[in-house]
């Protein structure tokens, strides 16, 4: 067994994103977070001081790169910077949501692929080691020629549905082709059947798909996915499966992005409830009666010190021998 650090060895710092997920991960690991001063100049340039030596330290930077997504971004990179300068041992970038992860390929002739140029501009400044939590894409691990441990939140959303037995005559339901892994991967979490909403489109979410693949009269339907970005897909996607037979109606996302007018979409919707985790904060504005929200602070913060302890942290993931794992 490999030798144990002591947690003066490490440091987290929370920057201005998601600082409450930051606190709550600092709270579960027993380690209080570090100062730093943050602060913008009048024309938007970024400022960061580390407020405590770091020198020869563990530094885990926690910050999800949601909105603003640009500032975000710069901020880690800036932090980043800063702890190679003040000599710190080993940088850790803790992104429970990594933004630009949806430009993982070239979907059509002279785009980008932001995801990739995201993880080179990590590993030219300098960082060691990024933990995440549900990619959109699990091809953008093989973006990086550092270690990237991908957590999965599935377990944490799908024990909601046992601790509320709202396990009852359910099918989990794939709101296009793209998402029908996901789904089943879910549904053997809560030994279910599966079900697609047939949207051909790869552009846009059609607001007439073609039918419905599978079985979803009179049963709960949950429809999974990595994000409710506008919730124009979610919503959509109920009223769908309503006009199918479904009897009531969950949406089920890791990563609440709610742009625009996405929280009045939802509470309006014919959905029953909405379960996501708090891998972005949701601002109080943006809050309604039927959002159930779901701390992964204990599971990135158990990452979090089997890294640092140079322990396995695979079983984090789920298991597929045995896919009830973490539920219990």
């Amino acid at each position: 067994m490999s030798e144990q650090h002591t947690n003066g060895d490490i440091k987290l710092f929370a920057l201005n994103t998601n600082r409450a997920l930051a606190e709550k991960i600092a709270a579960s690991i027993d380690i209080p977070l570090s100062p730093a001063t943050i602060s913008t100049f009048a024309d938007g340039e970024i400022a960061i001081s580390i407020d405590e030596s770091v020198r020869g330290c563990e530094a885990y930077v926690i910050q999800s790169v949601s909105d603003p997504v640009n500032s975000s971004f710069m901020q880690v990179m800036i932090m980043v910077d800063a702890l190679r300068r003040a000599s710190a041992g080993q940088i850790n970038v803790v992104l429970p949501y990594y933004g630009y992860a949806r430009a993982d390929r070239k979907a059509r002739s002279r785009e980008p692929i932001t995801a990739k140029l995201v993880a080179n501009f990590l590993e030219i400044d300098g960082v060691d080691r990024v933990l995440t939590l549900d990619l959109h894409a699990e091809q953008v691990q093989g973006f990086f020629n550092i270690p990237v441990d991908h957590l999965l939140a599935a377990p944490l959303l799908a024990k909601y549905f046992y601790t509320h037995d709202l396990l009852d005559n359910v099918v989990v339901v794939a709101p296009d082709h793209a998402g029908v892994s996901r789904a089943r991967n879910f549904a053997e979490l809560l030994k279910a059947p599966i079900a697609i909403i047939d949207n051909r489109s790869e552009d846009k979410f059609d607001p007439e798909p073609d039918s419905i693949i599978g079985d979803v009269q009179d049963k709960n339907a949950i429809i999974i996915d990595d994000m409710i970005d506008t919730a124009d897909r979610m919503a959509l996607s109920a009223n769908i499966l309503k006009s199918g037979g479904a009897k009531h109606t969950y949406a089920v996302a890791t990563h609440p992005i709610f742009s625009g007018n996405a929280a009045a979409t939802l509470a309006n919707s014919q959905l029953d409830r909405v379960i996501v985790t708090d891998s972005i904060g949701v601002p109080v504005e943006k809050a309604f009666d039927k959002l159930v929200v779901i701390s992964v602070a204990d599971l990135m913060g158990e990452a979090i010190m089997r890294i640092h302890n140079n322990q396995p942290v695979d079983e984090l993931f789920i298991s597929k021998q045995n896919p009830d794992v973490k539920l219990r």
